[in-house]
């Protein structure tokens, strides 16, 4: 049985245009945005309703012959992450606006938490931080992980607002069965000064990143894994 406690009040749409069909799920805002980018969550707390719809206005559900079709099951649980991971989500513009400032906010704390002023040597505040971006521009997306955002958000504001990171070149060694799945994350995590599939299908790769979100990475890949990868610390510089 699934249990739901998302109020269908409160949901919007989320919908994916695929195998020339429109397909729409009832879903909650926050959550799908969450879900979205990559967080780990049930779908059960995302959905309001476990059905697929052709148009939710029209409450039609969509055939299982056609979700079957299209998407090789009629799970209404995978599809919907499917369309979540893959389609648009209708939020309003006031809850669009409320996310960006959330995620803005969260930005500015990783910063202060991980970098420092080197002419002090001390974190700058969140709220010098935040001034830096308005002043910069920079442009926050509420869809995307923090962390993702965190080095183009690093790089415009560093002409305005003097920072230091440290730098980590981690090798990591992924076996065969999770190297498909953890590549999108490695590859997110940083830039990829090598990379090589060995025999036995397993993936070794360098990736250069930030030191303050290694321990986060290495978190993803462990739970991604199950604990089964090697990685080591083979370069470290300042940013």
């Amino acid at each position: 049985m699934i249990l739901l406690t998302v109020s269908i009040e409160k949901s919007v749409v989320a919908r994916l245009n695929y195998a020339q069909q429109k397909f729409e799920i009832l879903v909650d805002p926050n959550k799908a945005m969450d879900f979205k980018s990559g967080k780990m969550i049930q779908m059960e707390e995302v959905l309001a309703y476990p059905v697929i719809y052709k148009d939710v206005k029209t409450t039609e559900a969509v055939p299982e012959k056609d979700l079957q079709k299209a998407f090789g099951t009629t799970d209404a649980i995978k599809v919907a992450a499917k369309i979540l991971k893959e389609g648009e989500i209708q939020i309003t513009t006031e809850q669009r606006r409320k996310m960006t400032e959330q995620k803005r906010h969260l930005i500015a704390t990783l910063i202060s938490k991980r970098g420092i002023n080197p002419q002090t040597n001390t974190p700058h505040p969140e709220q010098r931080i935040l001034n830096a971006m308005q002043q910069a521009g920079v442009n926050v997306d509420p869809s995307i992980d923090a962390e993702l955002q965190l080095d183009k958000v690093v790089k415009a504001i560093k002409p305005i607002l003097p920072l230091r990171f440290q730098n980590v070149t981690l090798q990591i060694k992924i076996p065969p069965q999770f190297a498909g799945k953890a590549y999108s994350v490695i590859k997110s995590a940083g830039k990829i000064t090598s990379e090589q599939w060995l025999n036995d299908g397993s993936l070794q790769t360098s990736v250069e990143m930030l030191a303050g979100v290694m321990d986060e990475f290495t978190q993803k890949i462990a739970n991604l894994t199950h604990g089964s990868f090697e990685s080591k610390v083979i370069k470290r510089e300042d940013a």
